[in-house]
Parts: C-alpha cells; sequence; structure tokens
C-alpha cells in the first residue's frame, strides 16, 4: 500500500462521532493504510453533534465559496479540516448551514428520518468530488463507507463520468446493516434526473430504501465489502449476484490484513 492514494469517504468517523461499526471501520481502515506509507484523505459531513472547538475545526477558505445545485438550489458548500491527534491524519468536513447545522446526524430525537437525508446524500457526494477535485488529488482507491456516502458512487460514475482526475479510481464500497424504517423522499430520483442521469441507472431508486441505495451504490463501485455480519438476506444475496470482487465481513481482529489483501489483489490488479 505504500504510496497508494486512498480517498475514504465515510458518514460517521471517530473521533468526532460515536464510536460504531461504520465510524470505527472507517478510522481503522484509513489508521492502516497511513500506518502502510500510503496516502488517505478522509472525509465526512459536519453534522451540527460534532464539538468544533474540542476538535479543532477551521474552515478552509480556499476550498470553500463554491455552490452546489441541488433540485435546482444553490446551496453553498462550507469545507472544514481538522486533524486526529497522534495519528497525522488530516479529515475534511463537508458543511452547509442548511443541511447539517442541526445539533443530530440522520434522525430527529425521535428516530425518525429527516427529510431533506436524500438532498444531505446528493450534496455530501457532489461536495466531496469538488473539493477533491480543488485539491487537485488523483485517488486509487475510493472507499465508500455508510449510506449517505451511497451517491458518490452514482455520481462518480455518471455525472463526472468524464472527470479525468477520477479517470483510473477504484470504488469500493463497505456496505453495512444500517436498514432504517420506510424511505427517503420519493422525489429523490427526480432530484438526481435533474443533474441529467440517465433513468436506467437509477432504476433501483424509485423506492429509495435503503436496500435500494445500497443496490445503486454497489451497481456503480468495482468492488464491495460486506461491513456487517447481519446484513438484509435479499441485499447480501444481490451483492453475490452481480459478479464483482466481495469480501466476506471480517471481525475486527480479521480486517486489517484481510482489507490489504483484498486491496491489492482484488480491487488494484483490476
Amino acid at each position: 500500500m505504500k504510496d497508494k492514494r486512498i480517498l475514504y469517504v465515510s458518514s460517521e468517523v471517530i473521533p468526532y462521532l460515536p464510536e460504531t461499526e461504520i465510524s470505527s471501520t472507517s478510522f481503522e481502515a484509513a489508521k492502516m493504510v497511513n500506518n502502510l506509507g500510503g496516502q488517505i484523505r478522509i472525509f465526512m459531513p459536519r453534522f451540527g453533534n460534532i464539538n468544533e472547538r474540542r476538535h479543532q475545526l477551521h474552515e478552509v477558505i480556499r476550498l470553500s465559496g463554491m455552490n452546489m445545485v441541488i433540485n435546482d438550489l444553490d446551496m453553498p458548500l462550507i469545507i472544514k479540516v481538522a486533524s486526529i491527534p497522534k495519528e497525522r491524519m488530516q479529515v475534511y468536513f463537508i458543511d452547509n448551514e442548511d443541511y447539517f447545522k442541526r445539533k443530530a446526524t440522520l434522525t430527529d430525537e425521535d428516530g425518525n428520518l429527516f427529510d431533506d437525508n436524500d438532498e444531505r446524500a446528493i450534496f455530501f457526494a457532489k461536495g466531496v468530488i469538488e473539493t477533491v477535485k480543488k485539491l487537485n488529488w488523483s485517488p486509487d482507491v475510493i472507499h465508500v463507507h455508510g449510506w449517505l456516502a451511497y451517491m458518490l458512487p452514482l455520481y462518480l460514475r455518471n455525472y463526472y463520468g468524464n472527470e479525468p482526475l477520477f479517470k483510473d479510481a477504484k470504488i469500493v464500497t463497505s456496505i453495512y446493516n444500517e436498514n432504517f424504517e420506510g424511505t427517503l423522499d420519493e422525489e429523490m430520483r427526480e432530484k438526481i434526473l435533474f443533474d441529467g442521469m440517465e433513468k436506467r441507472d437509477l432504476k433501483h431508486l424509485k423506492e429509495p430504501s435503503f436496500v435500494n441505495l445500497a443496490k445503486t451504490a454497489a451497481d456503480n463501485s468495482d468492488a464491495l465489502i460486506v461491513g456487517s455480519d447481519d446484513l438484509p438476506e435479499d441485499l447480501l444475496d444481490y451483492l453475490k449476484k452481480i459478479n464483482k470482487p466481495l469480501l466476506p465481513y471480517k471481525t475486527r481482529e480479521e480486517f486489517s490484513q484481510a482489507y490489504q489483501d483484498f486491496y491489492t489483489t482484488k480491487v488494484l490488479a483490476e
């Protein structure tokens, strides 16, 4: 992994959010590659419950100031950055007053999904890609974690399909069991079609459930990782049948060597 460039895009990363399967795996995978001499960048949303003062987030003026068009509205993109203590790893935060100021992540205090989670997912995907373009940093691997990031493979393969910076990048998506009740906004597909996508690429998003978001990410990825040992059965069956390199679930003790091997023999070797 020495000198390989790995972009980690995750909905949550420790120490900025509580420890979960996603936040800890995102952190540990990036740390592993960093320790092996790889070059990494980490991107996550700047949720309002992240303590900016404690974690010393600061805005990067040269990267901020762009507008992302979401459903025909201009939404300002703010980029903040912080360093994970003792790890020499930088984390970039995608921020916007409308989408990420509230003091919560994906649900309200009653556990209900926020009505604009679909737009937040689109904004996050486009914001990450535009910021990486501004950094002029061409990744070898883009590793996606968490359903809020699942629009990134779709946008990268379609909306940004001719972008030279990502021409040789391989997309790996880790699928975790984050199943939620119901669906995101049922107009989500129309909002993505507004960006000039083809309907055939959005076939799963007629009903934007968790499983269908995951299937959309899988269709647009080069390789897949099972991040939880209890994925919904129909989703696991789908990941197996689409005939892409698939790493089965690994425990915390097994994952470091397994990820190294998967990156080098299945993802970068393709």
